[in-house]
């Protein structure tokens, strides 16, 4: 199974419409919501996602996206549990 690329900073760029924390737009996280979506095609969106980010951005992304993989929760929800 893939875990979903959402890291939990749900906000759209308004002039790309990505989000500004995973890079997915609209169609994408309806896509990843659906249980028929493949995890073929999760991959391949994976791949989609980090093409669209750049510099810092991929760079914190990846790093908050590793970390839900490995515990469950993305790097801004155990910032704000505090």
């Amino acid at each position: 199974m893939t875990i979903s690329p959402c890291i939990s900073i749900c906000k759209t760029d308004p002039v790309t419409g990505y989000c500004y924390g995973c890079g997915r737009n609209n169609e994408d996280k309806i896509k990843w919501k659906d249980e028929n979506t493949s995890d073929e095609w999760k991959i391949e969106n994976l791949k989609t996602i980090r093409s669209r980010l750049k510099g810092w951005h991929l760079e914190s992304f990846n790093e908050s996206y590793e970390y839900k993989i490995n515990s469950g929760i993305s790097l801004f929800k155990k910032a704000n549990q505090k």
